[in-house]
């Protein structure tokens, strides 16, 4: 299931990203959207319940009247705070990319620098794996959100890149981690779903592939000789996705900073 973020009404979406930067006071901070007495519930209490939900149940569970539940309230209690579920989303992704560092140290270089955020984001990936169902395509535009896109920026203009290589690099780091990211929680989904060990389904199915396909090695030998390259039996699909990216990392910082002050 993939969404899209920025599907609610823009003002009132902006508003309550960037809640805290409102110049408006503390009730429009805490998303207040109609007047009266003061209420309980808070914009935050009503993101960290849905994320809440979606950590343990997947975004399919997610609902207005699930996250009033699990608040001890109606669905229509948190319209006042969050007009839709459309928003929610918004929000759920932005505030789950809180409190990443906002500058990765440099004393290490920036290769290490690189792969410190790099490592950083999986593990928020993997910890929320329904950030990967919610395109980003389109942007959410929240503070926290574009947090991560600054930290990754402040580290690649230590090594000066020009502005035609610095924005394919900034594509293709995220590609590469949101990738690897995938396929991890992929994997850890399939083997709870089917209920089938990652081992168990590659040896039952490599056993048929040899029945039926005794000349394999010969119609496929650069794909034999890459299966054979491995020195490892290992079937865990988030290690073999973390070495993945890390091989990645390497190659495309390699690349990447040829010639610059880092190469040296």
């Amino acid at each position: 299931m993939t969404l899209y973020g920025g599907q609610g009404d823009p003002a009132r979406t902006m508003a309550l990203l960037w809640r805290a930067h409102s110049p408006a006071g503390p009730d429009t901070a805490r998303g207040r959207t109609a007047p009266g007495p003061k209420q309980g519930l808070t914009v935050d209490a009503i993101v960290e319940a849905a994320i809440a939900i979606a950590d343990a149940d997947g975004m399919e569970r997610l609902s207005m009247r699930a996250v009033g539940e699990r608040l001890g309230t109606s669905a229509m209690a948190l319209y006042t705070y969050v007009p839709s579920k459309r928003e929610l989303v918004d929000l759920m992704y932005d505030h789950a990319h809180a409190g990443r560092p906002q500058r990765y140290p440099l004393d290490g270089g920036v290769r290490n620098a690189v792969r410190g955020w790099a490592d950083g984001l999986w593990d928020r990936y993997l910890r929320h794996p329904w950030l990967l169902q919610v395109s980003y395509a389109r942007p959410v535009l929240g503070p926290h959100e574009q947090a991560v896109l600054e930290s990754l920026l402040a580290v690649l203009q230590a090594a000066e890149l020009p502005p035609d290589r610095l924005r394919p690099a900034v594509s293709a780091l995220f590609h590469l981690v949101r990738g690897a990211a995938q396929t991890a929680a992929e994997g850890r989904a399939a083997a709870a779903a089917t209920g089938t060990s990652d081992q168990q389904w590659w040896t039952e199915r490599s056993a048929q592939l040899s029945r039926l396909a005794p000349d394999f090695a010969q119609r496929f030998p650069h794909s034999t000789a890459l299966a054979g390259s491995s020195s490892t039996t290992d079937y865990d699909p988030v290690r073999q996705a973390k070495d993945a990216l890390d091989g990645g990392l390497r190659l495309l910082l390699d690349g990447l900073l040829t010639d610059s002050r880092e190469a040296a």
